[in-house]
This record gives structure tokens, C-alpha cells and sequence, in this order.
């Protein structure tokens, strides 16, 4: 089986997130253009496959509220030896497209931004996900400031749907106190490594042997967090690049690129939702009401 992390040329997003490069990025006409013929190309490539693929969509931006977007998940999962198609998402694009995919084959990695939208209208949506029988996780950045919007989400999600935390951009040392660590471990048993990063150089991956990145040119990446090109997957084709490597990094703290670790047992916790960051039942984290920590003395 293939896995495929496509990231193309979009680069715009409807939000206005301050901690985020892309918030109000508005993409050219030529721009969209370009990226829709790339994601033609794209889905053109995957249907005269033979092997079984999976597709995660990871955009700089937001590329469901794109039309183009959404038609190439539906292409994708319509094709037989698609088994996954996933994309990331602030789930602000329409959901009524959603009804006409195949059952089991499109998931979601949805992000909540309270800045952004209310929680009354981000648990609605996900409610219609559920109606719709799309799987799903949900997920925040653990800004201090969005801690009681944290244990808000926790509260009104259901006790079976895993909140998943990212750390903030800390820029500098100190940002989270011992108690605001335990309680976001708590909430997120996997949130240690995306602050802490894990010791990663030397270590067996699957990415760059049947897990790869690839842009909207077609040029390929073993991940989008080690910048060696490999190949063009439309010139040289994917088995032409496909080799054990150990990975480069010192450490490796994003769950796109430590899921595929071999040494860590995310491929055991999550199964087949891996890719959108839904773990296994009995894996995800307690879910139980915890006291916010106060804010961090100044």
C-alpha cells in the first residue's frame, strides 16, 4: 500500500488565525488556476495505479471551501483501489458534497480555531460529519488563551471522539508550566511529542519507502519535513525512489511526520485512521472534567 501526503500550490486560507502565516492569504486567479490543474494531474496519475493508495491532502492553507478540492477527494474515493482519502481542515467549506462519497472511504482532521468560529457552530458541524457517517478527529493549538475553549470542546464533545492538542509555537522556553503539562497530557496522551519532539535521527521510518510527499509539480519528498528531493512522481515513478531510509532529523515533533515512525506504536494506536488522526478505541485520551490550570504568573 502507498501513502501519499499532497500538499500543491494553494496557499490561502478564510481564516485570520495570528499565530498562522497563511490567516487571510488570499491566493491569485492564476494561483487557483494553476493549483487545479495540478490536482488534476494529480488524480489523473492515481487512477491508472494498480496498488492500493491512500491520500491525506495537507494544504498551507484551507483547500476544502475550493470546489476543486472537494471534487478530487470525491474522484479519488470513488476509485476501487483508493482505500482512504483524508484531508486537513478548519471545517468552514460546505458538507452536503460529503453525502455522495463512498461509505468508509473520506475522513477528516478538523481544527477548531475559537477565534475564528463559535464552538456552538464548529460541534454542529462536527455532529453533521457524525449524521453523515464521515470519520473524523478534532483537534486544537494549546494556546494558554484558549484553555477554557479547550475544556469547552472536551465537555461538549462526546466522550468517544478524541481531542487531539498541537503544540504552540512556544518561541522560547517556558511557555507551558508542569501544570498546564499534565493537563493537556491528560486530554491528549500524545501531546509530549509534538512539544518535546523524539529523538529521531537514525530511527526506521516508513516515509520514503511507501509513504511520501508530494507537490502540486509532482515533486517528491520522503516528507514534508526533510527538503532532499527524491524524484518527479510523474517521471520517474514512485518505485524508482521507494528505499529504506533512517531519518535525518534530530528530532521529529509533528504528528504527519512521527505517526510513520516504526520505533513508536502509532501505527497499533491509531490503525487505520492514522492518517486523520483518529486513534483506536481504548487509546485516546481519559476525556474526563480537569481543572483549567490558572494562567502563568507574569
Amino acid at each position: 500500500m502507498l501513502t501519499l501526503l499532497y500538499r500543491g500550490t494553494l496557499a490561502s486560507c478564510n481564516y485570520s488565525c495570528t499565530y498562522c502565516p497563511f490567516a487571510k492569504r488570499r491566493d491569485s486567479r492564476a494561483t487557483l488556476a494553476r493549483d487545479a490543474a495540478e490536482l488534476v494531474r494529480f488524480v489523473d496519475w492515481a487512477a491508472r495505479q494498480a496498488q492500493e493508495l491512500r491520500v491525506l491532502f495537507t494544504p498551507w492553507g484551507e483547500a476544502l471551501v475550493r470546489r476543486h478540492y472537494r471534487e478530487a477527494m470525491l474522484k479519488l474515493a470513488g476509485m476501487p483501489h483508493v482505500s482512504q482519502v483524508a484531508a486537513q481542515t478548519n471545517l468552514a467549506a460546505p458538507l452536503g458534497w460529503l453525502a455522495d462519497a463512498p461509505a468508509g472511504k473520506l475522513a477528516l482532521w478538523c481544527t477548531y480555531h475559537p477565534s475564528q468560529t463559535s464552538l456552538q457552530r464548529f460541534v454542529e458541524r462536527c455532529e453533521r460529519l457524525s449524521a453523515l457517517g464521515v470519520r473524523y478527529s478534532v483537534g486544537m493549538v494549546a494556546m494558554r488563551e484558549h484553555f477554557d475553549d479547550i475544556e469547552a470542546l472536551r465537555a461538549t464533545l462526546p466522550a468517544s471522539t478524541h481531542l487531539w492538542l498541537n503544540a504552540y509555537d512556544q518561541r522560547g522556553s517556558g511557555y507551558y508550566t508542569q501544570a498546564d503539562l499534565s493537563w493537556l497530557d491528560a486530554l491528549d496522551p500524545w501531546f509530549r511529542h509534538g512539544i518535546e519532539g523524539t529523538a529521531s535521527r537514525g530511527k526506521r521510518c516508513r516515509t520514503g519507502e511507501d509513504v511520501f510527499s508530494v507537490d502540486g509539480a509532482g515533486e517528491v519528498q520522503r516528507c514534508h519535513f526533510i527538503p532532499k528531493r527524491l524524484g518527479n512522481l510523474y517521471v520517474d515513478g514512485i518505485d524508482a525512489m521507494a528505499a529504506s531510509r533512517p531519518c535525518s532529523r534530530f528530532k521529529c515533533d509533528c504528528f504527519i511526520g512521527y505517526a510513520h515512525r516504526e520505533d513508536l506504536p502509532l501505527h497499533e494506536q491509531f490503525g487505520e485512521g492514522l492518517l486523520a488522526r483518529i486513534p483506536l478505541p481504548g487509546h485516546s485520551g481519559l476525556g474526563k472534567p480537569m481543572t483549567v490550570p490558572e494562567p502563568a504568573s507574569s
